[in-house]
């Protein structure tokens, strides 16, 4: 296996932690250890001041992986296997596919989605949406696309880069196709429970369909990436086992600590989110005066979930260019298509930090000045 560079996280490496201002961040902003502490009830906060810094279980801690099963319908603690989100990824696509294996990833993405199953010599076919129909991403091109080694489908809902959300009828649609073809289905849902509007969340796919494997982690919705805790789960016992050995070869088991701030966060998730889909909506807001200010310059699909959206370069620029002029002239960092090898066209917002008002501020300033 040889994998290719991996172009967001490599542009991140670059500006991440040296600019004044991210304006492309995925996450929601990252919660103090103090305030997440002070949500803790009486067993985790005993559970915490009597932590010893040890090994941990590899399967994740039974209280952990009991509270994960609660989000899902269907779904017991001998399903969820504790993993760093990356990690989740590279185990499942390792586990389950080899070299003479055809999967389908819809595109653009996270880069590992597709990239490892690249490495490992399977062929990848790209599903791409329509940004004329709000980055919808029609089911009928599985059906068109699917071969007799399709081995696996990937989806990703709520979406990265875009922030568009699937119908509930075409993901439905999804599930079947996987289901009537017998294939594998691999659901990213890092951006569940940031649906603008709660009545369009989406089950997850492992409540659907036996051979589904679903990610989720406390990276984006819960704004603790620090903690580097995620799971992935299935049903399909023989998988799963495989997948629990391969863990021994990358982390053997997670962080102690992670695990219980992680619980802690998820034993008061109510709290957590609706604090931050509080400042999702309110920098939303900001957003669309900008954009509308702004539409001889940049059009956008609204998003419907998460903390990202996508838009597009109305002037002659590429926008690779326009973002490395924005962070060198500007101190702000905003993410250019190309990372996605998509187009050079379009550039990644996040919306879901405290301090989103002043950077899209300093962003407008630096529109104004450069480009009216």
């Amino acid at each position: 296996m040889k994998l290719k560079p991996f172009e967001l996280e490599r542009y991140f490496a670059k500006y991440e932690f040296s600019v004044k201002y991210l304006l492309s961040s995925s996450d929601c902003d990252g919660l103090a250890a103090k305030d997440l502490l002070e949500l803790a009830d009486s067993e985790t906060r005993k559970m915490w001041e009597n932590l010893k810094l040890g090994y941990t279980e590899s399967l994740g801690l039974p209280q952990l992986r009991q509270e994960i099963a609660k989000l899902y319908q269907g779904i017991n603690e001998e399903d969820i296997l504790i993993v760093a989100p990356e990690e989740g990824i590279f185990i499942t696509m390792n586990t389950l596919l080899g070299e003479e294996d055809h999967i389908i990833c819809t595109f653009p993405g996270y880069q590992s989605l597709y990239e490892i199953a690249e490495s490992l010599g399977c062929e990848v076919t790209k599903w791409q949406p329509s940004e004329e129909d709000n980055w919808r991403l029609d089911p009928a091109f599985l059906e068109s696309n699917i071969k007799s080694n399709t081995r696996l489908i990937i989806m990703n809902f709520p979406h990265n880069p875009t922030g568009s959300l699937a119908s509930k009828e075409d993901y439905l649609r999804i599930v079947d196709i996987a289901k009537q073809n017998n294939i594998y289905l691999f659901s990213d849902e890092m951006y569940k429970f940031l649906e603008l509007n709660p009545k369009d969340r989406l089950p997850s796919a492992v409540e659907l369909y036996d051979k589904a494997i679903t990610l989720f982690g406390m990276s984006k919705t819960f704004g603790m990436a620090g903690t580097r805790i995620g799971w992935v789960i299935t049903k399909d016992k023989k998988l799963y086992s495989e997948m629990a050995a391969f863990k021994d070869y990358t982390t053997i088991c997670s962080s102690a600590p992670s695990e219980i701030l992680s619980l802690i966060a998820l034993r008061a998730k109510d709290t957590i989110i609706q604090k931050h889909l509080k400042r999702i909506n309110r920098n939303l807001g900001l957003l669309d005066d900008f954009f509308k200010k702004y539409s001889n310059l940049f059009s956008w699909v609204r998003p419907k979930a998460g903390t990202i959206c996508f838009p597009k370069l109305l002037f002659d620029k590429s926008s690779f260019d326009f973002c490395e002029d924005v962070v060198k002239e500007a101190g702000i960092m905003v993410l250019p298509s190309t990372v996605y090898d998509y187009d050079d066209k379009h550039f990644r917002i996040g919306f879901g930090r405290e301090n989103m008002p002043e950077a899209l501020q300093e962003f407008e300033s630096y529109v104004y000045k450069k480009l009216t």
